[in-house]
């Protein structure tokens, strides 16, 4: 017998022991929080009767529990579930320890259907992203199942007592529980598509560089190419074969083994005549995908820990679910209509040409400044010789 199964117990006796007991219960406690199926039942006749004024609810606390309370429990519940004895009710009332510590017995019920309550809609948000990336389909349950999620963890923790606040787990979770399976070749091949547009026609990056990122590419090459695409748009440079693979040599992605240079050529001749924020949205909607199920993953082993406080397990579940929330305000960033864009406008959205100096003077190498020879001097003017005059003799 698990203690949360004594905890559903104990509340129920002490509701049949005290039914005065069932006014502050009422306010947090609710049946969907227990377990077993009869134990919901019960404690959902019981709140019937309170709600409907039953005499036993209302009645001074010196006046003794009626046996008309056992029994009109017994006989509402056992309407909607078969099985109920009036012996089942008995046991129930004995299994009590202190019918006034019921309050700490409906945290103790509280507390478990929070652990099981996360881990369940976890699960559901980690099938569901799962479900839509096999399919290819668009991310709508995947997003819906977020939302669930979150106002179940809003709703738990009101019922809890606090507000839900982003707390950091003190161990992170290793990047290695991440589905890795969820890659496949048409990701593969959006992602080359996208790449290929931006070497091609340099002039989209404009047009996913404000809501596509490095990180929301699956294959790690991807993701350096795309960072020396945006750090030569970011300085101004010319963006072709050569200079594309320069840059991915200068920032050590063909020394570390993470590219070679014929795949950033083989990539680079790669005829994509789409549109960029075609294959970028692909690629967005499958990191979307990746990451609510790593957070979903991350959420559900949280649950499956009954040493974690309610408070610290909401906190930790809503810090995973940041990362998702910043890739779908991203997505709409990227679904939002762009305003027509004026002559001037056009010209303004191009580097400025202090920055783009700036930045490649950073990254040219500088040579020691050598000093120029210096100006000849000019003669000083000669002074006029004065006049010469004859002295007399006398």
């Amino acid at each position: 017998m698990t203690p949360l199964f004594q905890a559903e117990q104990a509340v129920l006796g002490a509701a049949l022991l005290e039914p005065r007991q069932l006014g502050p219960l009422s306010d947090w406690l609710r049946p969907e929080h227990f377990y077993r199926p009869a134990h919901a039942a019960l404690y959902a006749a019981m709140l019937d009767l309170h709600s409907e004024q039953h005499p036993v609810t209302t009645a001074p606390p010196d006046v003794p529990v009626p046996l008309d309370w056992v029994n009109d429990t017994l006989a509402r519940a056992s309407a909607h579930t078969r099985g109920l004895t009036a012996s089942h009710l008995h046991a129930l009332a004995s299994a009590c320890p202190r019918p006034a510590h019921a309050p700490l017995y409906g945290r103790m019920v509280l507390e478990g259907a929070i652990h099981r309550s996360v881990a369940e809609h976890a699960a559901r948000l980690y099938h569901a992203a799962r479900t839509d990336a096999d399919r290819g389909a668009d991310v709508a349950e995947t997003l819906r199942q977020a939302d669930v999620l979150r106002d179940v963890l809003n709703d738990l923790g009101r019922r809890w007592g606090t507000e839900p606040r982003v707390t950091q787990p003190a161990a992170p979770q290793t990047a290695s529980a991440a589905p890795t399976d969820m890659v496949d070749q048409r990701l593969m091949a959006d992602e080359e598509f996208l790449l290929g547009t931006l070497t091609t026609s340099p002039q989209q990056l404009g047009e996913v560089a404000d809501w596509l990122r490095p990180e929301d590419f699956a294959d790690p090459g991807h993701r350096q190419i795309y960072r020396a695409l945006a750090a030569l748009r970011h300085r101004g440079e010319p963006i072709d074969q050569l200079t594309l693979l320069w840059e991915c040599q200068r920032r050590g992605a063909l020394a570390d083994g993470t590219l070679d240079a014929d795949r950033v050529r083989r990539l680079c001749d790669t005829a994509a005549g789409g549109s960029a924020d075609y294959f970028g949205e692909q690629v967005l909607n499958a990191a979307l995908l990746r990451t609510a199920a790593t957070s979903a993953h991350h959420i559900r082993n949280l649950a499956k820990d009954p040493s974690l406080a309610p408070t610290r397990l909401i906190g930790h579940a809503v810090h995973h679910l940041e990362p998702l929330e910043s890739i779908r305000r991203r997505r709409e960033t990227s679904h939002a209509e762009p305003a027509p864009n004026t002559p001037q406008q056009a010209e303004e959205a191009a580097p400025p040409p202090a920055r783009a100096i700036a930045a490649r003077t950073r990254s040219r190498p500088r040579f020691p400044a050598t000093s120029a020879p210096a100006a000849p001097t000019p003669p000083a003017p000669a002074e006029p010789r004065r006049p010469h005059t004859r002295r007399s003799h006398s």
